[in-house]
């Protein structure tokens, strides 16, 4: 954890855009935790509700009504519990990878998420929606689903727009 109390990831430019890594050590099995990263009951109580179908193509569809905002695409990598990618965007909207990376540790599990973005785009406000996400992901684990934590999201934004190479 930085000074800010929020624990940010990793940014660097990629090509014209940016690639943010975020990295969790999860004190729960990783067969839970990819549970939590693919069922649709699950995925409503961190995420948005949604459905993933578990297959390389298979539809990812994750409704943010609140925001508005729809993911609608497909799985691109899958390796249960191992891995999932699927592009965090809708029809025409730019590419943006998303990436699941679960490693079993002596203390729980490794989660690495990895998003790409292209220029333009508010990485700091992506990285922190993300942050957010995962401590939400977090609470669910222990049985105690939170709402999305807005004081964690607005510190989690400062932080990374002090972090972005200009």
């Amino acid at each position: 954890m930085g000074e800010s109390g929020v624990q940010v990831g990793q940014v660097r430019r990629v090509g014209d855009g940016f690639e943010a890594r975020l990295d969790r050590l999860i004190g729960h099995d990783r067969n839970a935790i990819w549970h939590m990263l693919t069922a649709p009951q699950a995925l409503a109580q961190w995420l948005a509700p949604g459905s993933i179908e578990l297959r390389a193509g298979g539809v990812v569809h994750i409704d943010f009504a609140e925001s508005g905002r729809t993911i609608k695409s497909t799985v691109l990598q899958l390796d249960p519990p191992r891995l999932l990618e699927y592009s965090w965007s809708s029809g025409d909207e730019p590419k943006r990878p998303l990436r699941w990376e679960l490693s079993a540790t002596a203390d729980g599990t490794q989660l690495v998420m990895t998003l790409r973005l292209p220029a333009g785009e508010d990485i700091a406000k992506a990285c922190a929606g993300f942050d957010a996400h995962l401590e939400m992901l977090a609470a669910a684990l222990e049985g105690v689903p939170i709402g999305f934590p807005v004081d964690y999201f607005l510190k989690a934004r400062r932080a990374y727009k002090e972090l972005l190479p200009e």
